[in-house]
C-alpha cells in the first residue's frame, strides 16, 4: 500500500484506504475517493494531481494525493 503521489501517470489503481482527520476523510469520499473506487492519474506536475474519479477530472494537491492509499 503506497500513497496515491508515488504511483505512475495512466496507471489504473483502486484505493485502499484514505487517511487524515475526520473532515479530510469525508472530503475526500464526497469527491469520489473512497475504497474500492477505481481511478487514473491523467497528469501531475507542480505538486498537483488530475486524477480520473468516476468519469469525472479532479485536481488534488500533493497533501491530499498524500492521504489516498493504493
Amino acid at each position: 500500500m503506497l500513497p496515491l503521489t508515488f504511483a505512475s501517470t495512466g496507471e489504473e489503481l483502486i484505493i485502499k484506504k484514505v487517511g487524515g482527520s475526520p473532515e479530510t476523510k469525508r472530503h475526500l469520499e464526497n469527491l469520489g475517493f473512497a475504497p474500492g473506487s477505481v481511478i487514473t492519474i491523467v497528469n501531475s506536475m507542480n505538486g498537483s494531481f488530475i486524477i480520473n474519479v468516476k468519469e469525472a477530472r479532479i485536481a488534488l494537491s500533493r497533501e491530499l494525493a498524500q492521504k489516498i492509499y493504493v
